[in-house]
C-alpha cells in the first residue's frame, strides 16, 4: 500500500549508465554539473572530476557488466537482446535489472535509489523480525562451535596415535618404515574415529555435526593449509585406507 514515505524521488524506471553511478555514488547534488560538463562522453569523468573517483569506477563497473552478458541493456528503456549493437551514449539499463545485478555482484553495496534508505534511517524493526534474527544469529554461534569442538577432538586423536607431524617424522628417523602391524593398528584407529564421528547415537542423535567424510576433510584443511601432510588428496587417501582396513577386521 502506498504511503507518504514510500515513495523514492532517487529512483528511476531506467537509468543511463552515468545516471546510475551518480546516484550510486550519491552525488546527486552535483548531477547538473556533472552532465553538463561531461556531455556524451563519460570517458571525461576520470579527468574532470578527480575528486570523485567512484564516479568513473562505478559507471565503468555497470558498462562492464552489460559487455560481460551480466547486465540486461536496452535502449531508453526497452531491452534488447545481449550483444545487439547500441551507441553507449543511448544505452540504457532497467531499475529491477540493476537491483538484481548489484545485490548479486555487489552485495555490500545498498545504495537508496535502488533499497531505499538504509535500515538505520527507516522504522525500527518488528519484535518479532529481531527475535527471528536473533535465533539465527544464536544457531550459527552454537554450529560453529560445535564445528570447532569437533575438529579439535580429531586433531588431538591424530596426534595422540602418533600421526602429528614432528611426532611421525620422528619415528620414522629413529625406527625407519612402521611395521605392517603398527600401521594396520594406526589404521583401525582412524578408522573407528572416522565411524563414530559421522555415526549417530542410538537414539539416532548426530555424534558430531560432520555428515560426510568430505566435510571433515575440507574442515581439516581450511584450518591448516598448507600444513605437510593434512593436505586433501593425503587426507583423503589416508581416511579411505583406514576405513576399508576397519571393514576387513
Amino acid at each position: 500500500m502506498y504511503t507518504p514515505h514510500s515513495h523514492n524521488p532517487l529512483e528511476k524506471v531506467f537509468y543511463r549508465p552515468i545516471d546510475a553511478a551518480i546516484r550510486w555514488c550519491n552525488l546527486m547534488a552535483h548531477e547538473s554539473q556533472i552532465l553538463e560538463s561531461i556531455g556524451d562522453c563519460p570517458a571525461l569523468l576520470s579527468t574532470t572530476f578527480r575528486q570523485w573517483p567512484c564516479l568513473h569506477a562505478n559507471t565503468e563497473k555497470i558498462f562492464d557488466a552489460v559487455r560481460n552478458h551480466e547486465l540486461p541493456f536496452g535502449f531508453f528503456g526497452v531491452t534488447v537482446a545481449p550483444g545487439t549493437p547500441i551507441d553507449c551514449r543511448l544505452l540504457t539499463v532497467r531499475h529491477t535489472d540493476l537491483k538484481w545485478w548489484m545485490f548479486h555482484h555487489y552485495p555490500d553495496q545498498r545504495p537508496a535509489f535502488l533499497f531505499g534508505k538504509l535500515p538505520a534511517e527507516n522504522e525500527q524493526i518488528s519484535f518479532g523480525t529481531y527475535l527471528m534474527l536473533r535465533a539465527d544469529r544464536d544457531a550459527l554461534e552454537v554450529t560453529l562451535k560445535q564445528s570447532d569442538a569437533a575438529l579439535r577432538e580429531i586433531l588431538e586423536e591424530l596426534t595422540a596415535i602418533g600421526l602429528e607431524r614432528e611426532s611421525l617424522r620422528a619415528l620414522v628417523k629413529t625406527q625407519g618404515k612402521l611395521s605392517e602391524r603398527s600401521e594396520t593398528g594406526y589404521q583401525h584407529v582412524i578408522g573407528a574415529l572416522l565411524e563414530t564421528l559421522l555415526g549417530s547415537s542410538p537414539a539416532g542423535k548426530p555424534n558430531s555435526v560432520f555428515d560426510s567424510q568430505a566435510a571433515i576433510v575440507d574442515s581439516i584443511t581450511a584450518h591448516y593449509e598448507g600444513t605437510p601432510g593434512l593436505s586433501k588428496r593425503s587426507l583423503d587417501e589416508k581416511f579411505a585406507a583406514a576405513r576399508r582396513s576397519l571393514s576387513r577386521t
